[in-house]
Formats: C-alpha cells, sequence, structure tokens
C-alpha cells in the first residue's frame, strides 16, 4: 500500500497532514451532533481516514488517490461496506486493470476470509472481468483460476462458510461442466482428510444434488447417482461412526430421492447398539459396511436417524422410535434429554391421531 512517510519517518501522515489532500473538506462523523448518545471512539488513523473519505463521497470524485484512500480504510477496518462499494466504483470509473485489483486483494481475502465484503468484492471484480459480449477475460480460465485460489484460501480455513459460498456462487455462475467435473475429487480429497468437515459434506450435497446435478438427465441416471451416493456415504459413516455430518448426508439423499428412511434400517441397526454376535461375521456386505473395530458405539446419530425412520413408518414402528429416543434422554445423550422428551410426545401424539 502507497502512503506519504512523515518527517520522522514514525509511519504514515495522516490525511489532515498530506498536502495533496488540502483540496478536500473533511466530514466528522458527529457532525452536527454536539453531545452523541453513543460516540463511537476510533482510532485518530481512522476517525482521519473516514472523515476525508465521507468528504470524497460529497464531492463525488473519482481518482488514483481515492483508491489509496479506500485501501487504508478497508485494511483498518475489512467491514467497512461504504469504503468497499465506492472503491469498487471508482475502478470503474478510472477503468483500472481489475486483474491488478483481484491480486491485490489476494493477501487480504486470506487474512481477512471471514469477512464477507472481502469476498463481495470479488464476485463484482470476476462479473465484471467476464461480462459483455467481449469480455476482458476468458470466463473459462478466469473461473478455474478464482478455484485454485479458493482452493489455497481453505488450505488455511477449511470450514470457512463465505469461502465456500463464494466457490457455490463461482460454479452456480459460470455453470461450465468442466468447473463442476473436478468438485467431487477436490471434496473427496478434503474428506479424506478429514470425513468429520461438515462444510465438504454440504459442498458435496449441493454439487451432486444441487445445482451440479443438471447432469443428470434421466431418473434412471439420477438413481444411480443416489446409490453411488448412499454407497460413498455408508463408507464414511463406517469409518466414523459419530460423524453427525455423514448420518445427515444419507438423510440429504434419501429426501432427495424420496427413499423410506426405513430403507438404511438394516444398515443403521449394527450402530444402534454396543458390540454384537455379527462383528466377528466374516461375511462383508458391501451395501452395508459394518462399523469399524475401533468405532465407539452405539453412535448416538445412528440412534437418532433409526429412531425416525421408525417413525416415519407410523404404526407399531412408533413404539420402536419411542424406545430408541428413551434411550437417548436417559443414558446416551442426556445433555439433549428435552429434545429427546419432546420427540417422544410428538411421537405419541401423532400415532394417537
Amino acid at each position: 500500500m502507497s502512503h506519504v512517510e512523515s518527517d520522522e519517518d514514525t509511519g504514515p501522515l495522516l490525511f489532515c497532514e498530506r498536502p495533496d489532500w488540502t483540496d478536500v473538506t473533511p466530514i466528522p462523523q458527529y457532525e452536527g451532533v454536539s453531545n452523541p448518545i453513543a460516540p463511537i471512539f476510533y482510532t485518530p488513523e481512522y476517525k482521519d481516514a473516514t472523515d476525508y473519505f465521507r468528504g470524497i463521497v460529497k464531492t463525488g470524485e473519482t481518482s488514483e488517490r481515492v483508491l489509496e484512500l479506500t485501501e487504508e480504510i478497508i485494511k483498518m477496518n475489512p467491514a467497512h461496506y461504504s469504503a468497499w462499494q465506492y472503491r469498487y466504483r471508482t475502478l470503474l470509473a478510472l477503468n483500472a486493470p481489475l486483474h491488478s485489483e483481484l491480486r491485490l486483494m489476494d493477501d487480504f481475502a486470506v487474512n481477512n476470509m471471514k469477512t464477507y465484503q472481502v469476498w463481495h468484492h470479488r464476485r463484482l471484480l470476476i462479473t465484471h472481468l467476464t461480462a459483455g459480449s467481449v469480455p476482458a477475460a476468458d470466463p473459462f480460465d478466469t473461473a478455474q483460476a478464482e478455484l485454485e485460489f479458493i482452493a489455497r484460501v481453505l488450505d488455511v480455513d477449511t470450514k470457512n462458510y463465505h469461502t465456500w459460498s463464494y466457490r457455490q456462487w463461482l460454479l452456480a455462475h459460470f455453470d461450465d461442466p468442466a468447473l463442476w467435473l473436478g468438485e467431487l475429487p477436490y471434496v473427496d480429497d478434503l474428506l479424506q482428510e478429514d470425513v468429520r468437515n461438515n462444510s465438504a459434506w454440504h459442498h458435496r450435497y449441493f454439487v451432486v444434488f444441487g445445482r451440479g446435478s443438471r447432469a443428470q438427465a434421466t431418473p434412471a441416471e439420477g438413481a444411480e447417482v443416489s446409490q453411488r451416493e448412499t454407497r460413498y456415504v455408508k463408507g464414511k459413516i463406517a469409518l466414523a461412526p459419530n460423524n453427525a455430518s455423514a448420518w445427515n448426508y444419507l438423510r440429504g439423499i434419501l429426501e432427495f430421492a424420496k427413499t423410506p428412511f426405513s430403507s438404511q434400517a438394516e444398515f443403521a441397526q449394527p450402530y444402534t447398539v454396543r458390540r454384537a454376535p455379527w462383528d466377528d461375521d466374516d461375511v462383508i456386505d458391501l451395501d452395508n459396511p459394518k462399523p469399524s473395530s475401533d468405532a465407539d458405539l452405539p453412535s448416538v446419530s445412528a440412534m437418532d436417524f433409526l429412531a425416525e425412520a421408525y417413525g416415519r413408518d407410523g404404526g407399531e414402528s412408533v413404539t420402536k422410535a419411542v424406545d430408541l429416543w428413551k434411550a437417548l434422554a436417559n443414558q446416551h445423550d442426556t445433555m439433549r434429554k428435552k429434545y429427546w422428551d419432546f420427540r417422544i410426545k410428538e411421537a405419541l401424539e401423532m400415532k394417537k391421531d
């Protein structure tokens, strides 16, 4: 970031000390208010910069020095929405090279990945670069480069919501089959590293059953994908039976395919009890893999899933559901006892009806 050094070289000069800013009239935040009810106390540097920013906004100036000013403000406060918006407006007014702006913001995004405005600014830049009949950049190459950049950011924090949201926006915005193609291998690598990465499971569902599912042209192809994903998630559950993310993914598959939860009762059953006789069974069922030998059983998530399966079936199956919820409430998940008691009450009332 460019700045003007003071004579003592103690840091950048305040804008009120810079000769090239004497033509701007700063506007204090509480202009005309002698005693604000709840004043916010800022550092001298931030107060000075934002006072001059309000002066710039009032005159409507768009210039190189405005880019310098907004850059200093967002470095001090990455969530300053107005500074981001005015910066983007200035970039367009100056016909500035937006590729350079993207590179300038790369490190900034890594260091401030949990700030929504950082990613919104990138969305605006990417959209403008690839829009129009003669885009300033090749859309596919730009999108591919952004996916690689996002992957580097996720290496720092694999579960950051804003970064994942931006990745999903990028895929949906360009909606190129070649871009979608690389997502499942990417997510699989993440789940190999951390099977409990809920963000990766959510993204997998987005790719397979959300916007990325357009490639499933026929019901038969859709059924094949559902079967593939069911086998995949069961394998992950066998490795980590207490991973709620994987059980929720299984729920999502069944909901999408309009398949009863009870269709997976045989698979879920071994996960709801302590070690059983079949643990020593040499028979391997690829469709219903058994818990790993070091699994901590019974699994609360499995008990919850199987209880819901029984509850949805109705009739006498509700009794089985109630028994599982009682076990959760009184023994295996007492922290959520009130929740499980609610599920019992709800199921019994529905059974009466």
